[in-house]
């Protein structure tokens, strides 16, 4: 099943997708109400649907370093923290950077130098968690989405932390629905520019799966029903202003945003 949010009349609407529609959901798949399943509304046509982010999560955590050839890369340009972890560590992300299906990544006009893409797979949690076995871990992933996490790496090497490299609005497209019947680790991630392979890899050639990540993660903090887990890539590539970035993941779908300078509108 695809599950995924759209704007209707400028209100965000859950919605169920079909073969040329979108079914209108009368609430969240993931928290139905009384333990009832959502009814449809509606529909819209998937041709022109508003796509926004597929949720906009209480908790946004995020994976680095989570692919060998990456780390063996960033090593290479001289980064000390590019080793094999032992264990699963985890970041955070802002959910303000978040933005839809083709909706457009905005680059900065004070941005200078290396302006990347990264093609993530993206865990969406259904259930609430404390202490997780690894099979709870399993059971806890409701669906699975498309990331794209975009970096300013100037800032990143500037700053202390990635408040501004990694969390502006609009770096963290997601989409552009959730799939919620697929082996997500048995599939192949392709990042294309204007069209143009840029990076494949094997989806699920991770050095910590999501499972090893949330067992972790619920040892110290409670993930809840719509908290996101984005995985990391293995490959990154430059993306300018003009270019469509393209990311897809076979099983799941293609996520495909413009990338636009700042103060153009969309």
């Amino acid at each position: 099943m695809k599950y995924t949010r759209v704007s209707v009349g400028g209100r965000a609407v859950w919605g169920r997708l079909g073969e040329e529609d979108i079914e209108l959901l009368s609430e969240s798949p993931l928290e139905p109400s009384l333990g009832g399943e959502p009814t449809v509304i509606g529909t819209v046509p998937r041709a022109t649907a508003t796509w926004l982010p597929v949720v906009v999560p209480p908790v946004f955590y995020a994976v680095g370093m989570n692919y060998r050839r990456h780390i063996e890369h960033a090593a290479k340009l001289g980064n000390p923290a590019a080793v094999i972890p032992d264990h699963p560590e985890v970041g955070y992300r802002a959910n303000n950077a978040l933005t839809g299906h083709r909706s457009p990544i905005v680059k900065p006009a004070g941005v200078q130098g290396r302006f990347e893409a990264e093609p993530e797979l993206v865990a969406v949690i259904g259930r609430t968690l404390r202490h997780a076995t690894y099979e709870e871990a399993r059971k806890s992933v409701f669906g699975w989405t498309i990331g794209n996490d975009v970096s300013a790496r100037t800032w990143q090497h500037q700053d202390r932390t990635f408040w501004r490299s990694k969390n502006s609005d609009t770096f963290k497209p997601m989409g552009p629905w959730i799939e919620t019947d697929v082996d997500a680790l048995a599939q192949t991630t392709t990042l294309r520019v204007n069209g143009e392979v840029r990076a494949s890899f094997p989806t699920g050639d991770m050095v910590f799966d999501p499972f090893d990540y949330i067992v972790e993660i619920t040892k110290h903090i409670t993930m809840h029903p719509g908290d996101v887990l984005w995985m990391g890539a293995e490959s990154t590539c430059q993306i300018e202003a003009g270019d469509t970035v393209d990311v897809e993941i076979t099983g799941i779908g293609v996520l495909s945003n413009p990338v636009h300078p700042e103060g153009k509108h969309a």
